[in-house]
């Protein structure tokens, strides 16, 4: 059935979701999984001959993280690259000319730069806050189609993720394509233009899926996103490579991921397929890339069996074509030049004489990861909005120093970057917290983490010398008897407390100890129940604790935010992102008005194969006021952000200054849920990490 969008000028998106006013100030920072030692730019290598190695070429500048690459089309002359960028704090898109030789060229961005050296103004015409990914150009260059997370889904737990085409002429028009209620992944257009196809969950939405998210094919118009109708159930990732064939990726039963051929039947309203497996099963094969100028030729992501690492290869099908007869034949390109490196989500050129893909760049991770990256958020006049190398990171009251933990390890930074960081525990611990009164003083839990009630975790008090740093000594106080799960500590703001969780009825619930003594100066129950109340935090205030339970639906997976009086008073639900959902890691901004958390309100943004290993890749980071009104999403991304924490001491870009050294190789896993391997009786078995 045809669904025709709507052109939706920039007032229109910043009439969708009047943002509330924030009276607090301040800085928030938080830790992404893995993505301070991302170093990824894009490479390519020349396909012919199939048979042999060539030089790689490196076609991004090393400068921030780069990914998600295209060819853009070029009615002469050589091809541009239309590529992901993280830099400048904000995810943004960027074209540059594709170099000839092993020397960088100097990109031009999707962002016009002043030869004053002013800001960039941006190509797409809303808050560069957003997600923009998966971009590619019309035939004639006079479009660009990308998936953006611009727009409020309207709804918990519904992704946000839409496409959306911009005008690269004068006034930069742009239209959604994708239908409001509707979340689109991956879109790509067809070699004529006609067509986009993207992977989307249609009307059913997100279910939560971690792993191998649950999409169908769709194809819409792209002039304006009409005729939008079901090409094919169960797949992603898709690509063409005539107006009539598309390959997509799917998960079978037996857990490989293969690549699929649909032929596509276009009528008035509808589109019919034909199908057919291009890989066999017994490896991993997935994001496929085909292209008009190779029309025999499919390059794909593979992970086979007894391989660690995610490697590009080519299938030319001109032999007759996967399906039973399974007459094509497999090319490695990225193995025999980088084989202990991850490679993804390949493109080839137009011509059909290249494959393009994004890896970590150099032998290594390229630059060392910065201990703190600032963030564009939605106020940055409010606070700003910091990406640290670390879990569970905290402020100390003064401003000077940050602690997190390193899972395992226990870190204290200066807040400027300086003189690098301090392992003052080698053991698992954490949160980190620091005390109010006692300077130097930081309150952590040591133990195993995500661990049931009866293991053995313990709160401690960690006390830094004279507290200012100079004194190297370190003295450590366990603060809880009986090590049963005891964990999440949070100071109260006159110094004499500390809230904490703990399983030791049995289950998870709160309790307040005396913050010098522990459990032996006093102790008393808050929380009473058969659920789990967890990740606490007392207000500067004095007034509230929040905390996340799923009290609501004991053992059933779901957390959200509730809200309780020190005295036990007043207990109420803050915010829910919607039945299974997760909202967890809650934090007071400095007036006590508003809590940060993370949470999976946004669901997710990308398809997960198409990256990294994340736990929770729908993580995002939001605030909401303490009566549950006025939500905002600070972050835009596909991984896992989370732990966040609010200090009011304002950090600058400008003032962070050094950076972290790297571990010397790309310091990230390939996606755990590929760890399979073929049993003798063809079966499955996991081998997770």
């Amino acid at each position: 059935m045809a669904c025709r969008a709507t052109l939706l000028p920039l007032f229109l998106f910043l009439l969708v979701a009047p943002e509330p006013a924030l009276a607090t100030s301040g800085t928030i920072v938080f830790t992404t999984l893995g993505r301070s030692r991302y170093a990824f730019d894009v490479f390519a290598l020349t396909i012919a001959p199939l048979s042999a190695a060539s030089a790689e070429l490196r076609l991004t500048d090393g400068a921030s993280v780069n990914y998600n690459g295209n060819f853009a089309p070029s009615s002469s002359g050589p091809p541009s690259l239309l590529f992901v960028s993280e830099r400048n704090g904000s995810l943004n898109l960027y074209l540059t000319p594709v170099p000839t030789s092993a020397s960088a060229r100097r990109r031009d961005a999707l962002e016009e730069e002043e030869e004053d050296s002013a800001p960039p103004t941006p190509l797409l015409p809303w808050d560069p806050i957003a997600l923009k990914d998966r971009p590619s150009l019309t035939p004639d260059g006079a479009h660009l189609v990308y998936v953006s997370t611009a727009e409020p889904a309207g709804a918990p737990r519904r992704s946000w993720a839409a496409v959306y085409s911009t005008s690269l002429a004068p006034g930069r028009a742009t239209r959604r394509l994708t239908p409001r209620g509707v979340a689109d992944f991956s879109p790509a257009v067809s070699p004529s233009g006609v067509w986009t196809a993207a992977a989307s969950p249609g009307p059913r939405g997100w279910a939560g899926e971690v792993e191998d998210l649950r999409t169908d094919i769709y194809v819409f118009r792209t002039s304006d996103g009409s005729r939008r109708a079901l090409a094919v159930p169960d797949g992603g990732w898709p690509t063409w490579a005539d107006d009539t064939t598309v390959f997509f990726h799917r998960r079978d039963a037996d857990g490989w991921y293969g690549v699929y051929r649909a032929r596509l039947t276009f009528t008035d309203d509808d589109v019919a397929s034909v199908v057919d497996r291009i890989t066999p099963p017994g490896f991993h094969a997935f994001t496929p890339a085909a292209s008009p100028g190779a029309p025999g030729l499919v390059a794909v992501a593979t992970r086979r069996p007894g391989s660690d690492y995610r490697h590009i290869e080519v299938i030319d099908l001109s032999g007759g074509g996967g399906g039973a007869n399974n007459r094509s034949a497999y090319y490695e390109v990225t193995r025999p030049v980088a084989p202990r490196a991850h490679h993804f989500n390949p493109f080839i050129s137009p011509d059909g004489e290249r494959v393009g893909y994004h890896r970590c760049r150099g032998s290594g991770n390229g630059d060392s990861p910065l201990l703190l990256e600032s963030i564009k958020g939605p106020a940055p006049d409010t606070f700003s909005l910091f990406r640290i190398d670390g879990s569970f990171p905290s402020f100390s009251h003064d401003g000077k120093r940050i602690a997190f933990v390193g899972l395992p390890g226990l870190y204290v930074v200066n807040s400027d970057g300086s003189g690098g960081r301090r392992r003052v525990f080698s053991g698992n611990a954490f949160p980190t917290t620091w005390d109010w009164k006692r300077k130097g003083v930081i309150y952590t839990s040591v133990g195993p983490d995500f661990a049931s009630e009866s293991t053995e975790v313990d709160v401690v008090a960690v006390s830094l010398g004279d507290g200012d740093g100079d004194d190297p000594s370190v003295s450590i106080k366990k603060l809880t008897v009986g090590g049963e799960n005891n964990a999440f500590p949070s100071p109260s703001p006159d110094g004499k407390w500390v809230v904490f969780r703990s399983g030791r009825s049995g289950h998870k619930n709160l309790y307040i100890m005396d913050a010098e003594d522990g459990e032996a100066g006093g102790i008393r129950r808050l929380t009473e129940g058969p659920w789990s109340d967890t990740m606490c935090n007392w207000s500067p205030d004095g007034e509230w604790i929040a905390f996340a339970s799923d009290r609501h639906n004991p053992g059933g997976g779901s957390f959200a935010i509730y809200m309780v009086h020190p005295n036990g008073t007043g207990l109420r639900r803050v915010v829910h992102s919607a039945d299974g959902g997760r909202t967890n890691h809650p934090w007071f901004s400095p007036d006590s008005k508003t809590l940060v958390f993370t949470s999976d309100y946004a669901a997710v943004s990308a398809e997960p194969i198409s990256n990294p290993h994340h736990y929770q890749p729908y993580g995002e980071i939001f605030t909401v006021n303490i009566d549950g009104s006025g939500i905002r999403r600070l972050t835009h991304n596909s991984f896992e952000d989370g732990t966040p924490s609010w200090t009011p001491y304002h950090l600058k870009a400008e003032d962070v200054g050094e950076t972290l050294q790297a571990s010397g190789t790309c310091a990230f896993e390939d996606c755990h849920w590929l760890n399979i391997a073929a049993r003798p009786d063809g079966l499955m078995c996991g081998k997770h990490a």
